[in-house]
């Protein structure tokens, strides 16, 4: 298991103060799952897991694993990175070129304190190799491996140690799309097989919600919000996460009450009135806005089948695009536009009337950050 208590972590500036890059994170990672720290570029992400490799010392805070404390401002405990018996994985792969397969793997146990015979050696080696599918190339040059092949070289090296933790630092951003999409799954079956606690840094969105089994998405050295990949797609709790995971609809309105035969909260909107869910507690006049996916705004050509409890409209096809599995329309009604993700047999000319059903439950409404402070 992983703990993190109030982890700040800070770079020294040439001019003012330090910048802050890692602020108050906290969170927490049972043993055997896969956690995802989820950002944009310079959110904090690579700081706080090289804070927990050892690679940073923080300024303040707590990181204990498997009960045994690796940092702590407060007890003034800082274990060296090669201590810590963490392995690691970075975007460059850091392959040795000049080394085999097998030597590139062999070698964190060749420099250890503790030696090893030659022939246990081989079979940690074998056995590792085997586990990402490269025991066929032990003998091979690691320059002459395809991108993918390296990126498992890379992850066999970190894994021989048997680290109690498994840290990657966007490891799959270097390989070409569909070789990606190919090692998420390697990357899961392996950490599921090993039952490594892992923690995986990306700017991904894809990458975390096909990987994780929770995820922490940070903003401004930050986390804000921690969850399922479910959770985060489905309930975010603020703007910024409902737009950067995924694409979404944000129609902002006015909170006009709570709905007692649905228990759902009435939101006044360009759109229309909306029953909508709602994560944090709402109040009357709070402005809001509500986030809905795409593939959730379902559209008929027919007026929308009858609902109860159900937020249904119409507006006008202004465009729509095929993409293959799936046909984006752009729905007006009124001066406002909304997306909708459709199926292909949907095919509403441009200009045409189409009509619109939404579930309360996929609309959720995200209190104004002043509107929320004025109500408390």
């Amino acid at each position: 298991m992983l703990t993190v208590k109030g982890l700040n972590t800070e770079y020294p500036s040439q001019k003012g103060p330090p910048v802050k890059a890692a602020q108050d994170v906290t969170f927490e990672v049972p043993a055997g799952k896969f956690f995802t720290l989820l950002g944009p570029s310079g959110c904090g992400k690579t700081t706080t897991l090289r804070s927990i490799a050892g690679l940073e010392r923080p300024v303040g805070g707590e990181i204990v694993v498997n009960g045994r404390t690796v940092y702590s401002s407060e007890k003034k405990i800082f274990i060296p990175p090669n201590q810590r018996n963490f392995g690691m994985v970075f975007q460059s792969y850091a392959i040795w070129p000049h080394m085999t397969v097998f030597a590139n793997a062999a070698f964190p146990l060749e420099v250890r304190k503790t030696k090893m015979t030659a022939q246990e050696i081989r079979e940690k080696v074998m056995r590792v190799l085997s586990a990402v599918a490269l025991e066929q190339y032990a003998d091979r040059e690691a320059t002459k491996l395809s991108g993918g092949q390296q990126q498992r070289l890379a992850l066999a090296r970190a894994l021989v140690m048997e680290p109690e933790l498994l840290l990657l630092d966007e490891p799959l951003s270097n390989l070409d799309a569909k070789l990606r999409d190919r090692m998420r799954f390697e990357l899961k079956r392996i950490q599921r097989e090993l039952g490594l606690t892992t923690i995986y840094v990306t700017h991904d969105q894809g990458e975390a919600l096909a990987l994780s089994h929770e995820i922490a998405v940070m903003n401004e050295g930050r986390i804000v919000q921690v969850g399922t990949p479910r959770e985060i797609y489905e309930h975010p709790r603020t703007k910024f996460v409902a737009d950067f995971i995924g694409t979404t609809n944000f129609i902002d309105g006015t909170v006009l009450g709570m709905d007692t035969a649905t228990g759902r909260w009435n939101v006044r909107t360009p759109a229309g009135d909306m029953l909508v869910h709602a994560v944090q507690t709402l109040a009357p006049n709070m402005a809001v806005t509500v986030s809905i996916r795409p593939e959730d705004v379902e559209v008929f050509e027919e007026a929308a089948p009858a609902g109860s409890g159900l937020n249904t409209t119409s507006g006008m096809v202004d465009q729509k695009v095929f993409l293959g599995d799936f046909v984006d329309f752009q729905i007006k009604i009124g001066e406002f536009t909304l997306l909708s993700r459709a199926h292909p047999s949907m095919r509403t000319p441009i200009g045409d009337k189409i009509h619109v059903r939404m579930n309360p439950e996929k609309c959720v409404a995200i209190p104004d950050i002043s509107s929320a402070r004025n109500a408390a």
